[in-house]
């Protein structure tokens, strides 16, 4: 799209700049918290247009888009974008579906974090043991037992669809209330982490980490007296910052940039995604012990401090290379 300006010896004139057109497919809750007026505005004096996709009419008669930038679920949407990509190569989609859709499952989203075996760079990085139990309530004891899973355990639903229930972690502290859980799930190790979690938002290249008050360690002690499973609340909620908190230095340093860089990076091309976060603790008593226990793609970025900035620019990065494709055309 180009809009009329003013020469560059700040005549008046016209001049023909470029503008980036992004068009969004966002939930009603998506674009209230992501497309917010001062990151408009901000979008707005770089060149940055957004404009609502109608999912109710075909993706290829809107338009044109130098940017699809969408969060929506189900089969029909993905191969409506997967379709759109093959036939408009000129167009970036943030993110591919197939891509997504890794994250989906808690079983598959965690192993690239082991493949990297990051073991001996600036820190360690794992994830916690964690098992996979797919039916037969009854059986949860047994098989965890087999595992050699220790309690407690932290129950997470296995599949990602974007409800509330997805996102309800529950802790099971002795064995015979593993039998209360519904399959399918994933039952993962906890680990003692000081009460503190490290939210890391991947936007492109630039890397946000902020402090989140998590679950408090538990001992044995504390186990034998609270038999039994317990909700306990989401650590991505903005009330739970603790970025201004009073910590412990040594429980509120953040993990190493190098190595939060590598991760980054490595992630990105494994997942094939520009957008996402991770999850990640220390453990208790360690300095340069970590784990990443979630991954989710195109988190709630209003709640990042300057994402406004930083996902401007990250949008410029496309504009620039839309340049210099038009200047090689040229």
């Amino acid at each position: 799209m180009r809009i009329k300006g003013k020469n560059f010896d700040g005549e008046g004139g016209e001049e023909e700049e470029q503008k980036l057109v992004v068009g969004y497919a966002l939930t009603l809750k998506k674009k209230k918290s992501f497309l917010q007026p001062e990151f408009e505005r901000l979008a707005c004096k770089k060149g940055i247009l957004f404009v609502a996709i109608d999912v109710n009419l075909p993706l290829s008669d809107q338009g044109p888009f130098d940017i699809i930038l969408h969060k929506l679920l189900g089969k029909e949407w993905s191969d409506i974008v997967e379709d759109y990509r093959q036939t408009h190569p000129e167009v970036t989609v943030i993110d591919p579906p197939y891509a997504i859709q890794h994250l989906h499952n808690r079983q598959s989203m965690l192993q690239d974090v082991v493949d990297l075996n990051l073991s001996d760079f600036h820190g360690r990085v794992g994830v916690p043991k964690q098992m996979v139990i797919m039916k037969d309530p009854l059986s949860i004891p047994d098989e965890v037992a087999k595992a050699g899973l220790k309690l407690p355990l932290v129950a997470k639903t296995l599949v990602v669809d974007g409800s509330a229930k997805s996102h309800e972690l529950f802790l099971a502290c002795d064995w015979s209330s593993l039998s209360e859980l519904e399959p399918p799930l994933v039952l993962q190790e906890f680990v003692n982490h000081d009460g503190i979690l490290f939210k890391i938002y991947i936007v492109g290249d630039a890397i946000k980490v902020v402090r989140r008050f998590s679950l408090s360690n538990v001992n044995q002690c504390q186990l034998a007296k609270v038999p039994g499973i317990f909700p306990f609340p989401r650590v991505s909620s903005a009330a739970a910052s603790a970025d201004d908190a009073d910590l412990d230095p040594r429980v509120a340093e953040l993990p190493p940039r190098p190595l939060l860089e590598r991760l980054s990076k490595e992630l990105r091309h494994r997942l094939g995604l520009r957008l996402f976060n991770i999850d990640m603790i220390r453990e208790h008593g360690t300095r340069d012990i970590f784990y990443v226990i979630d991954i989710n793609y195109f988190p709630g970025y209003g709640k990042m401090p300057d994402y406004e900035v930083i996902f401007t620019d990250f949008l410029l990065t496309f504009k620039k290379k839309k340049y210099r494709a038009i200047s090689c055309e040229d």
